[in-house]
């Protein structure tokens, strides 16, 4: 009896823990962002807000250009999402439907893709669009970011498709469906759960990343959210409140994704992880 109730214990416990070193720094952020600045300089930390203020979203709002580098986060993140996964569909039915010769080296090779620190192509890519006269525009953010996204999202639809069953798609081909019309009524309608995973994936890694936009845009009006949240401490300096309250703004978008997609986004990974 021991040992069973020693082995309901640890996980729970272990899961609190774990829970607790995650969710602290958050909410610290979020509260930090609407403490005044005495109580977050004080030296006795504040841990539950009481008296509320809005004036660190006030000057993080009116900073310049904040409006600008919205939009452009916005454009560039939801086009990379939609053109990686209209790519993505067709590759990964083509992947788990069809046999041709190198179809196993093309999956590999999404694995590599997969795994490989885009960092180091950095310079590599500054030069392309350099050449190419794109600097300090938003079409090689979203080229870019729907390329470090696309090997994800085929591999992960690639499952969902494969586990749809063959069926299926043969008895809508046998009422006098074609093949296009077989894949948009019947498989399409079952990848919701994988495309959810897929686009909040995407949606993450395009809305958080760094590295590129600093080296290809330099001008202010072609930047995005990331890149202004790390001058914002150098523009106002110790103001603690308004930076955390940057950093508020732009977790926002994702937890609201994760709000809305977490219980089919977590199922559409663990699917199509095991399945095809």
């Amino acid at each position: 009896m021991k040992r069973s109730l020693f082995g309901r214990i640890w996980p729970n416990a272990t899961a609190v823990v774990l829970f607790i070193g995650l969710v602290f720094p958050v909410y610290w952020m979020f509260s930090t962002a609407f403490k005044p600045t005495g109580d977050i300089i004080s030296v006795d930390p504040v841990w539950f807000p009481t008296n509320v203020t809005l004036d660190h979203f006030r000057t993080a709002v009116e900073a310049d250009n904040f409006w600008t580098f919205v939009g452009n986060s916005f454009i560039v993140t939801v086009c990379a999402v939609v053109f990686s996964l209209a790519i993505a569909l067709a590759s990964a039915f083509a992947l788990a439907r069809m046999r041709f010769k190198g179809r196993r080296g093309f999956i590999i090779g999404f694995m590599m893709a997969q795994m490989a620190p885009w960092e180091v192509m950095i310079i590599a890519i500054y030069m392309i669009v350099r050449d190419a006269s794109m600097l300090n525009s938003l079409v090689p953010l979203t080229l870019f970011y729907m390329m470090m996204i696309l090997p994800f999202t085929i591999l992960t639809l690639r499952g969902f498709v494969a586990a749809v069953p063959r069926e299926l798609e043969e008895s809508a081909l046998v009422d006098g469906c074609t093949r296009v019309q077989a894949f948009r009524k019947v498989i399409f309608p079952l990848l919701a759960p994988g495309l959810m995973a897929t686009s909040m994936f995407g949606f993450i890694t395009a809305w958080n990343e760094l590295p590129l936009v600093l080296v290809v845009n330099k001008e202010a009006g072609a930047q995005t959210l990331p890149l202004w949240l790390t001058s914002f401490q150098s523009v106002f300096g110790n103001d603690w409140g308004a930076t955390m309250a940057a950093s508020s703004l732009f977790a926002i978008p994702i937890l609201i994704l994760f709000v809305f997609l977490q219980r089919r986004a977590v199922s559409g990974l663990t699917d199509g992880a095991v399945k095809g």
